[in-house]
C-alpha cells in the first residue's frame, strides 16, 4: 500500500500573511485538524487546530472577551506554522509513513509531487480508520 492510497486530497491551504481569524474561521466550518501554509505554490508549513488554539485567547468569543483578547485574531500564519514539515511523495510504501510517525511527533504529513506542491495530506487519523478497517474486513 502506498502515501497515496489513503492520502485526503480535500486540502485546505493558507498562506503566510492570512490572519488567525481566518485559520479559525475555516476550523470552526470544516472538519479538518490541520492545513498546509505555502508560499509561492510549495509546502512551507503546518498549521493544526491545536497551534491556533495556543495562541488564541482563551476569551475570544466569551462575556469577559476584551479587545486584547480580540487582537490575538489579528496575528498572522507566518507567527504559528510549524515551518520545514516532512513532506512525502504519493508513491512511498505506507510503511515509510508509520516510521515518520512513529518517529517524529507529528500528526499530519503533506504530501506534495516532486516539485514539492501540495496535492495532498496524511494523518494519523488516516492511518488508524485504515487500519480499522483491514482488522474488520480480516
Amino acid at each position: 500500500m502506498l502515501v497515496g492510497d489513503l492520502m485526503s486530497t480535500k486540502l485546505v491551504t493558507i498562506e503566510l500573511d492570512d490572519r488567525l481569524s481566518v485559520v479559525k474561521e475555516i476550523f470552526d466550518h470544516m472538519p479538518i485538524h490541520h492545513l498546509v501554509v505555502i508560499e509561492n505554490n510549495r509546502v512551507f508549513g503546518v498549521v493544526s487546530d491545536r497551534d491556533l488554539f495556543r495562541a488564541l485567547s482563551p476569551h475570544i468569543g466569551t462575556l469577559s472577551e476584551t479587545g486584547k483578547d480580540a487582537a490575538t485574531l489579528n496575528k498572522r500564519v507566518h507567527q504559528i506554522v510549524s515551518r520545514h514539515p516532512i513532506t512525502l511523495t504519493a508513491d512511498i510504501p505506507l510503511k515509510q509513513a508509520i516510521d515518520i510517525f512513529d518517529t517524529h511527533p507529528v500528526s499530519c504529513v503533506p504530501v506534495v509531487d516532486h516539485a514539492q506542491k501540495p496535492i495532498g495530506i496524511i494523518t494519523t487519523l488516516d492511518i488508524i480508520h485504515a487500519l480499522n478497517k483491514k482488522m474488520q474486513t480480516g
